[in-house]
């Protein structure tokens, strides 16, 4: 008999730690291969653990809400195998795993260390510093949020792998630096743009958040904490409009054609290819286009370098049904027709709203998309969704009286209209290139062919 170790999977490469959500085992439970042991999550997706191996559940060596790091032995099974396969560190196969030696008792025991199969596309690269440096998304939030600047950071010893800052060494900093008063040095930095240097009014507000101060409230009042995905998509949305220089451009669309076709084709589109046909599509077609037109509008800035992107990865911001909101990705999007966008777009929504997204369905995005008018609104004033460099928002499409030109003069007409808006940072998008997209975009739904044919 061997213990099959069970391993905290791989998340992507910026991914350092996870939460244990929930085991759906205990101690004794037999264990299939392939089934659900546990849940876990990350800022940006909750995930299933399955079990690599055969066997009973011999131990569970974390508890719901530990934050674990990322390799770290979570648990162990016993199997009945006589000899256990071997898998290396870079394989992805359950059948086969590294087989480690130890001694208990002076006797020799093997031990497996399977890996999760699924193992997704990296997300970002860790962040690295003038002194070469690595640091962990997680641990550049921290650092953000408590106003260590880089200076700082480079100097905090570390206990991880390779010398890496950990979640522990910087909060172990934190208290010590508390417990000393130990100077915090104020002296401007660089850094990447997902986590540039926040102005003293959002330093202020991240230091006496509700998490940090004493919480008072008075009169008839009902105090709710943030769950952990609500409070992700704060801390978010505060540094991105701490990192762009946020500039909003506005246009109208006359989106009749588009309106029309779908209302024309969306009976036969359901029946020959058993997806629905929602308008998302339909601009995410057109955003391609503008996009390969004006390829600026898809990239990022690291540090005074602008990273054009080749691929095209779209992501479409989705309410979840308790309120939050996840953006998932469509992956070279200009590569799919308009059925095979449709199909992307209800695959990666359906699973997001029944919590069945993969870590790799929200990675890679180049540009973001959001439809504030599924709820009625008719513009806004979207955040970019760093490290990107624009988002475009469509609103509600209304009918309107619209003055129509005409070589035989103008005339009043009803049009389906629609307003929209794009966001874009300021430091590499002037007005001018902004509103050109726009226009292009307004341009690609207004000349839709109404003839067209999936």
């Amino acid at each position: 008999m061997a213990l099959v170790n069970i391993i905290m999977p791989k998340l992507g490469e910026s991914i350092m730690e996870a939460t244990v959500l929930k085991w759906h085992k205990k101690v004794g439970d037999a264990v299939a291969l392939d089934e659900t042991l546990l849940d876990i999550a990350t800022d940006k997706v909750d995930s299933e653990v399955p079990s690599t191996a055969e066997g009973i559940l011999e131990e569970i060596l974390c508890k719901e809400n530990d934050v674990i790091s990322i390799g770290s032995v979570i648990g162990k099974i016993r199997t009945n195998a006589p000899e256990p396969a071997i898998v290396s560190a870079t394989s992805v196969s359950p059948a086969q795993s590294s087989q480690n030696v130890s001694l208990t008792n002076g006797v020799s025991q093997k031990q497996e260390d399977f890996r999760v199969p699924f193992q997704p596309s990296e997300m970002a690269v860790p962040h690295k510093q003038g002194n070469g440096r690595f640091f962990s998304p997680l641990v550049m939030n921290i650092a953000s949020r408590e106003g260590i600047p880089f200076s700082e950071l480079e100097h905090i010893k570390g206990s991880g792998n390779d010398g890496r800052v950990t979640k522990a060494d910087v909060l172990a900093y934190l208290e010590q630096r508390e417990n000393n008063s130990l100077p915090v040095t104020n002296q401007s930095f660089k850094q990447a743009p997902y986590q540039a240097t926040q102005p003293p009014y959002i330093q202020e507000h991240a230091s006496h958040s509700p998490a940090q101060a004493d919480l008072t409230a008075s009169g008839n009042v009902e105090v709710i904490e943030m769950d952990r995905m609500r409070k992700y998509i704060s801390d978010h949305m505060t540094r991105s409009l701490a990192t762009s220089a946020h500039v909003t451009s506005f246009a109208e669309a006359d989106v009749t054609n588009l309106v029309t076709w779908r209302d024309k084709s969306k009976k036969e589109f359901e029946k020959r290819e058993g997806e629905k046909i929602t308008f998302t599509p339909l601009f995410i077609e057109a955003i391609v286009k503008c996009i390969k037109k004006y390829p600026m509008l898809n990239s990022s800035v690291i540090g005074d370098n602008i990273i054009i992107k080749k691929d095209i990865n779209v992501g479409m911001a989705t309410a979840l049904p308790n309120g939050n909101l996840i953006v998932p990705v469509i992956k070279y999007a200009d590569q799919f027709n308009i059925i095979g966008l449709a199909k992307q777009v209800n695959r990666l929504a359906n699973s997001a709203r029944i919590g069945k997204l993969q870590p790799g369905d929200t990675q890679d995005g180049t540009f973001t998309f959001t439809n504030v008018g599924t709820f009625g609104s008719l513009m806004g004033t979207p955040i970019i969704n760093q490290p990107q460099v624009a988002i475009l928002a469509t609103g509600a499409i209304k009918k309107k009286p619209v003055v129509i030109e005409s070589d035989k003069g103008d005339s009043i007409a009803i049009r389906h209209m629609m307003f929209v808006s794009m966001s874009y940072d300021h430091r590499i998008i002037d007005g001018g290139m902004g509103s050109l997209f726009l226009a292009a975009f307004v341009e690609a739904l207004e000349s839709f062919d109404v003839n067209r044919t999936f």
